[in-house]
């Protein structure tokens, strides 16, 4: 079957500037999602889309296809993922001279997904005839049963509440969180039915050592510190 792998780099940011070429590690942010894509077995074929001439030349450099500039009005703040996809899809497909089966969203947001779990990503989807399968990890200790809204300046507890007072959290049932690393969707969910999730969405559980996703300097601190103790 054949998968396409979308990587959305827009230029605006306004948590982190410039946040998806910002260095982490001595690299791009954007760099370490274009190396799991460019090892991936699965996918047919990949790019990186942006409306940012600084970008798609840095996407060049490590080797990324950059086929088009991503329209103005798709680059906004508050753009949303889909018509990103959707208008990557009919450029490749144009280009390409084909019809791909399976559509693969990669944020470069979270940088430390392996090529392994975009790979064992679009097996399950294949597999299990679902029609997206979306990484997620465990939630840790934010679990929603410890969660309060706050209404009228009181804490009011969530339907999902704790079956005892100060439980622990290990004693909770587990509960996932999108990381944002892998959205492996069926064409036909994305194009003609206009979703990146469809009616039957399966899990592809992650470790949280690589489920970071950076959306503040907070988070490229903890990201900084987790590839130091790799070295």
């Amino acid at each position: 079957m054949k998968a396409l792998g979308v990587i959305p780099a827009r230029g605006g940011s306004k948590s982190v500037p410039r946040k998806n070429i910002a260095i982490l590690g001595g690299k791009p942010l954007l760099a370490y999602t274009i190396a799991a894509a460019q090892a991936s077995r699965r996918l047919t074929d990949y790019l990186v889309s942006s409306e940012d001439e600084e970008i798609l030349r840095i996407a060049r450099q490590y080797g990324a296809p950059t086929p088009f500039v991503r329209p103005a009005e798709l680059s906004t703040d508050d753009a949303p993922s889909l018509p990103v996809v959707q208008h990557a899809v009919r450029e490749m497909e144009r280009l390409k001279g084909l019809v791909y089966d399976i559509v693969v969203l990669l944020q470069p947001t979270t940088p430390f997904r392996l090529a392994q779990d975009i790979d064992a990503a679009i097996d399950k989807l294949i597999a299990t005839q679902a029609d997206s399968v979306i990484s997620v990890c465990d939630v840790g200790a934010y679990h929603p049963a410890r969660m309060r809204w706050i209404i009228d300046d009181r804490l009011v507890e969530l339907p999902i509440r704790e079956e005892k007072e100060l439980q622990r959290r290990q004693d909770l049932p587990p509960v996932y969180i999108r990381n944002g690393a892998i959205y492996a969707v069926r064409r036909e969910v994305v194009m003609v039915q206009n979703s990146m999730v469809g009616k039957i969405s399966r899990p592809y559980i992650m470790p949280q050592e690589r489920s970071v996703n950076i959306d503040s300097q907070l988070d490229f601190l903890l990201a900084e510190i987790l590839l130091q103790q790799k070295v």
